[in-house]
């Protein structure tokens, strides 16, 4: 695969705050502790003091684990863990049924990558790649389909508490659909053994997930974490029970975001009173004060005081964070020096930095995943032929329209130095005018404002009429735009693997860890 890159600004893809963000624009300074780049690094690295059990969270991995049969990669870096020199890099994701769009897979590349590079630029200690896997969250409907190309396959269920523990015994329908995109090819019938051994020879979602990322990931060492676990959240009691009854971190975070908002950013979540869940078997449902009672909604269950701190020290697990109380969990179990995510996700996490010095737990370096757009070889020479740029295919279809128009019809179709030429004459009719009666100075300006929209409308048409003239190339146009940006939106937010690993086996996830670096802040174009 041949790589090139263009800025992110030159995507149009990117809000405004994580653009300022990668930049290190000062007015965003307040809101994390390390810049993103090998001199945070090395920073955090000096600071970073994990007050948590390392040999706990070793052997709940191996639990976790036990079912499969890891690489020695993946059991090393495990080990690797109970080493005070080793630390985590960290992204994570929800269960996406067959890993779901391709970012899924660019988020862990990342990852995977970045703690690679940070082991050759400091071999004195440990990187293991992570992938927090969201057990806990219930939002079956945004994680139970999947669009291969224009087919869009659902897991039909009725699923309700944390998606880790749905059983996969009823996605056969699904499976069977997905399993007849990919074909019969080498690649095709080699990923089908993947996703249906995954699926079928494991009881929960949880475990299906791991094993098909395993699959994947686990020769680059990545390592899956299930936090739905009762040992590692038994760690976590005590910031529960302190949040719910006294919401520090409603607290915490409306006064970060307003102050995002005071420097003209939108914040990304906002947090509740109480922002955790209750969880057990089906049910995960919001726990809510009313009259100094905590309830668990659509529920008769409700606590005390006393009894939900009794609930919470022999039942921990039963409590849930939701997005905002998440990834201060996730930095109290884990050594963790950074955490990969979105544009969405980078915005929330810099609403979240004063809620971890509350709490005193350290804040990683927040790191924007790597981004593509993966080019084919028919979508390559059919851009050769259009004589289109990676980077104008960003634009939108209309302005792309019109400049391949304008670049191949030459200047006719561009009337600015007309339009210059009128406003020098009507300038100096203004400036006669003003001089006989300075009234008429304004006649003269409303005359040069309908003249100059008359030029424009004119322009405007011409356009058009060109246009009509090069059906066939703007037709070709329009096709490979919705090749490369289906639904109009990036490739990585639609497209799955499924297509890229037919097309390209094992080659396709090397060809993405060679080309990504994760500390340039580039948009890779890669020519597949």
């Amino acid at each position: 695969m041949q790589a090139k890159y263009i800025s992110y600004q030159q995507t149009h893809a990117f809000s405004s705050i994580v653009l300022d963000y990668i930049d290190g624009k000062d007015n965003l300074e307040s809101f994390y502790k390390y810049s993103p780049t090998l001199e945070g690094f090395k920073k955090a690295i000096g600071d970073r003091k994990y007050s948590g059990d390392r040999s706990l969270l070793v052997n709940s991995l191996h639990k976790q684990y036990q079912h499969l049969q890891p690489s020695a990669s993946v059991l090393e870096n495990i080990n690797l863990l109970a080493d005070e020199r080793t630390f985590t890099i960290t992204t994570g994701h929800q269960l996406n049924i067959f890993t779901g769009p391709l970012y899924f897979i660019y988020k862990i590349v990342t990852a995977i990558k970045l703690a690679a590079d940070l082991k050759q630029r400091f071999p004195d200690y440990n990187f293991i790649p992570v992938y927090w896997m969201a057990t806990e969250d219930h939002d079956f409907e945004e994680i139970n389909h999947v669009k291969v190309e224009d087919k869009m396959l659902t897991w039909k269920k009725n699923a309700a508490g944390a998606t880790g523990r749905l059983t996969t015994s009823d996605i056969t329908d699904a499976l069977i659909g997905y399993k007849g995109y990919l074909g019969i090819s080498e690649n095709g019938t080699e990923f089908s053994q993947i996703v249906e051994k995954a699926y079928t020879s494991n009881k929960s979602l949880a475990d299906a997930t791991r094993e098909l990322v395993d699959t994947l990931f686990g020769k680059k060492g990545l390592v899956c974490v299930d936090a739905d676990d009762a040992a590692l959240k038994a760690q976590f009691s005590s910031i529960i029970y302190q949040d719910i009854v006294e919401q520090h971190s409603f607290a915490q975070i409306n006064t970060s975001s307003e102050a995002l908002e005071a420097k003209g950013y939108k914040p990304q979540v906002n947090p509740r009173e109480i922002n955790f869940f209750y969880m057990d078997n089906q049910l995960r449902e919001r726990i809510v004060e009313e009259n100094g009672e905590y309830k668990v909604l659509n529920t008769e269950i409700s606590f005390t005081k006393e009894s939900l701190k009794q609930e919470i020290a022999h039942h921990p697990e039963r409590f849930s964070p939701n997005v905002v109380m998440r990834p201060v969990y996730q930095e109290l179990i884990l050594p963790n020096l950074a955490y990969i995510g979105g544009g969405a996700e980078v915005t929330y996490w810099l609403q979240l930095k004063a809620n971890f010095d509350f709490y005193k737990i350290p804040y990683p370096i927040l790191i924007l995943r790597n981004s593509a757009l993966v080019i084919d070889d028919r979508s390559a020479r059919k851009m050769q032929i259009l004589d289109i740029s990676p980077i104008t295919l960003f634009n939108s279809d209309e302005q792309l329209k019109n400049q391949w128009i304008k670049a191949h019809v030459g200047d006719s179709l561009c009337l600015d130095d007309e339009q210059r030429a009128i406003r020098a004459v009507f300038d100096q009719i203004k400036l006669n005018s003003y001089k006989i009666d300075k009234t008429l100075s304004m006649s003269a300006e409303a005359a040069k404002t309908k003249a100059l929209k008359l030029v424009t409308n004119l322009e405007k048409k011409l356009l058009r009429a060109e246009k009509r003239k090069h059906t066939t190339s703007l037709q070709q146009i329009d096709t490979l735009k919705n090749k490369l940006f289906p639904s109009g939106v990036l490739q990585e937010r639609v497209l799955n693997i499924a297509p890229m690993y037919v097309l390209y086996g094992e080659d396709f996830i090397d060809g993405l860890l060679a080309a990504f670096k994760p500390l340039d802040y580039k948009f890779t174009v890669l020519y597949a």
